[in-house]
């Protein structure tokens, strides 16, 4: 059982628990109705196949008939998809399955935003580890959905020295040498700096990404020169919307902004069901 069905039954088992006592005493086994899941602000649309799981968790046989697509930018007042299949499943997975769309369509929504912002052929906008645990597949998911990039998914699958490995290791130069070491020569060594001498020594290093964190940006414009094209920059910390724009033309090649999962907002969808209980 893959990441999101373990996910989609935890959500479930903590919704229904031992069973539904109001759907299960007012609705029949055989009662049949439909579902149609209707935006209620202007959004940007993500986490589709993961509501039509939750209700296939709960009736096998259900017929789905989605309007839109993930990605697709919607207003107020449309309807995005219908679901059809037994009353019971479709009342039981309901608010299961619009938490799984109102988060994620949120999330889009939010990089949707930032990501217009940047101008065209400016830095590459991606996001952190910064996610709900136990979501981060699809939260990144949302965030591509959106127009954004995804930075490492884990840290299993990217090195990154950040400040407080620097300081275990007695500095810049020791901790690059001593992960060089010991990782495959297929790795990027990427590296977070504060300073412009940490811009010097993580140069003389020689690894292949310089993160800029939470520096200010005359500081930002002096750091890209100073690499001048021998490494990718990367900028993060504190990055906010109206900023992007100039953050983007400094010539940084990328911007991370955590903002993009743990700020995002749940956008409003609603479900109206219709039916006959017995």
């Amino acid at each position: 059982m893959n990441t999101i069905d373990k996910l989609i039954d935890l959500a479930l088992e903590e919704d229904i628990g031992a069973g539904d006592v109001t759907t299960e005493n007012l609705v029949s086994t055989e009662a049949g109705g439909s579902g149609q899941v209707v935006a209620k602000e202007a959004l940007v649309l993500a986490g589709l196949d993961v509501a039509r799981k939750v209700f296939e968790h709960l009736d096998p046989d259900i017929t789905w008939q989605p309007r839109r697509s993930d990605g697709d930018a919607v207003d107020a007042g449309t309807s995005v998809l219908t679901v059809s299949g037994k009353l019971q499943a479709l009342l039981k997975g309901e608010r299961v399955a619009l938490n799984f769309l109102q988060r994620l369509s949120g999330i889009a929504t939010l990089v949707n935003t930032y990501s217009a912002k940047i101008p065209p052929g400016g830095a590459r906008l991606v996001d952190t580890r910064k996610t709900t645990p136990g979501w981060r597949v699809l939260e990144k998911y949302a965030v591509r959905v959106g127009g954004a990039g995804n930075h490492r998914m884990g840290l299993y699958d990217g090195v990154l020295i950040k400040d407080n490995h620097i300081a275990a290791c007695g500095g810049v130069a020791t901790a690059v040498a001593r992960i060089r070491d010991r990782i495959s020569h297929l790795m990027k060594i990427e590296i977070e700096v504060a300073t412009l001498d940490q811009v010097r020594e993580a140069l003389a290093a020689g690894v292949e990404v310089i993160m800029l964190d939470n520096m200010e940006i005359d500081h930002i414009r002096k750091a890209v020169a100073l690499i001048d094209g021998k490494a990718v920059i990367e900028v993060s910390g504190n990055v906010t919307d109206s900023g992007l724009a100039r953050l983007a033309l400094t010539g940084v090649d990328i911007i991370s902004v955590g903002a993009l999962t743990h700020s995002a907002r749940c956008v409003d969808l609603s479900m109206r069901i219709t039916g006959t209980a017995v």
